[in-house]
């Protein structure tokens, strides 16, 4: 049995790369303002932290 070492694996930047290159679209406002609501009624503070930053990203408001 020939094995040839090392085995080419993709790294993580690879994959950063490549997710860099993917559209992503963006949800709509109100599914955004639904998910900060629900995180902050959760008190998820992660989830209400990547929320906000998503809005603010697409222009939105997140100050109460």
């Amino acid at each position: 049995m020939s094995s040839k070492w090392p085995v080419r694996r993709p790294t993580e930047n690879a994959a950063l790369r490549a997710l860099d290159r993917a559209p992503r679209p963006c949800p709509e406002y109100p599914a955004l303002f639904a998910g900060l609501v629900a995180a902050l009624a959760a008190r998820d503070r992660h989830g209400v932290n990547l929320l906000g930053h998503r809005i603010a990203r697409t222009g939105g408001e997140t100050a109460r």
